[in-house]
């Protein structure tokens, strides 16, 4: 077998012979349990493609290449939305899997979340709208993807999302029902776990995926996840009890709309969960009409309103108009002023300091983040002491030390 720069065992060229007689592999992007991601070139058109590379001899698991052919048949189901990633050529052999996929140049939105921390309701809004439309393509053809998050969300040269990673992907029959617990732990759904914990429970459909997306609209605005807890099993217990609040400082200025989306993207009951055709329709998501509609619509009205028409009042009039949106919309450019008894009391409070808080913590500290959980992203927003006082004198614990 061959080796190369990394150290790392390359598939026997005989073999994958079509693989490498098509494309010329490079540097290692990702790895997973049994599987290595490469850039690579096609030798005909120098086109970039991302090849993952399954090896089938080194996973203990033997449903490995069950599940990868499950995930090619779904995403030929898929192909042609341009928010999905793009499978292009797939080689197999008797230990290695090769699937190559188009390149996403700015990686996974996991990563570019921790480089921003948080991202504006404009920006949240756009990647949002995505995800839902991608999400209504997926569950148009009865396909259920259980593996929504961050990490598996990529961002293509101009920034837009490409869903990808659908391993856990299942197509289901009008009627049918999932009982199967798969996910990552942060993103699932109360009824996953209610059905693992509770003999008799009723399984799981397309409503967990709306569910993880109100996990992801929520981590994307505030930068941490609603139900984060470092106790795993609290984590779930929040989950299952939907417990989580609009109440941290970083809610303050964002307004109602996704606020309202988030609760009822989060909602415990899945039947009254709201649907992904719905969540489009969302006032989240409506255009606002433009400031010359604006203008047009009110003169329209005084106009209409049996007044004489006056042509230089009704000029003064949108000049008036367009003078108040400006400065309307430069508000939110404008620096609120500092209390200085507020910053020395709480300086977290403020909308400022606290980006600029957000962004050091980050900088200092983002190596802590791994990709999984979104747990370590969270816990560099717990800004409150830790208290994990013994329960009775007798839990503490003797020290004995040396003279």
């Amino acid at each position: 077998m061959a080796v190369d720069d990394d150290g790392d065992i390359l598939p026997d060229r005989d073999a994958a012979k079509g693989f490498y007689a098509k494309y010329e592999p490079k540097e290692v992007l990702g790895r997973g349990g049994c599987s290595v991601v490469r850039r690579c070139i096609e030798k005909e058109t120098g086109q970039q493609f991302a090849a993952k590379i399954i090896d089938l001899s080194d996973s203990s698991d033997e449903g490995v290449y069950e599940a990868t052919i499950r995930e090619i048949e779904v995403l030929r189901m898929v192909a042609g939305h341009p928010y999905i990633i793009e499978l292009h050529d797939v080689f197999e052999s008797s230990t290695f899997i090769f699937l190559v996929f188009e390149l996403c140049e700015h990686g996974e939105l996991f990563d570019h979340l921790t480089t921003v921390v948080t991202l504006s309701e404009k920006k949240t809004k756009l990647i949002m709208r995505q995800l839902f439309e991608a999400l209504a393509h997926v569950h148009g053809k009865g396909i259920v993807h259980r593996d929504l998050k961050p990490e598996n969300i990529l961002l293509d040269d101009n920034y837009n999302i490409k869903l990808t990673d659908f391993g856990f992907a299942k197509v289901l029959v009008p009627g049918e029902t999932l009982t199967d617990v798969c996910g990552t732990p942060g993103y699932l759904a109360p009824e996953v776990l209610q059905f693992a914990m509770y003999e008799g429970s009723q399984g799981y459909t397309h409503a967990v995926d709306l569910w993880a997306c109100g996990v992801i609209m929520y981590t994307l605005l505030v930068g941490c996840p609603p139900f984060w807890h470092r106790k795993q099993m609290v984590m779930l217990r929040n989950i299952m009890e939907g417990k989580y609040s609009f109440q941290s400082p970083e809610w303050e200025d964002i307004t109602d709309a996704p606020k309202d989306l988030i609760s009822k993207l989060l909602v415990l009951d899945p039947a009254r969960r709201i649907t992904v055709q719905e969540a489009l329709t969302h006032d989240f998501f409506q255009i606002l009409p433009s400031r010359s509609q604006i203008i047009v619509t009110t003169l329209r009205e005084e106009q209409y309103k049996g007044r004489p028409f006056n042509a230089k009042k009704m000029f003064q009039f949108g000049i008036m108009c367009v003078r108040a949106v400006i400065r309307i919309q430069r508000l939110r450019f404008t620096p609120e002023p500092v209390s200085l008894a507020i910053t020395r009391v709480d300086p977290y409070r403020i909308k400022a300091l606290r980006k600029v808080i957000d962004n050091c913590a980050f900088r200092v500290y983002g190596h802590w983040v791994k990709k999984g959980e979104g747990q370590d992203r969270a816990a560099l927003f717990q800004n409150c002491p830790k208290l994990d006082f013994p329960r009775t004198p007798m839990d503490v614990p003797l020290i004995i030390g040396k003279a």
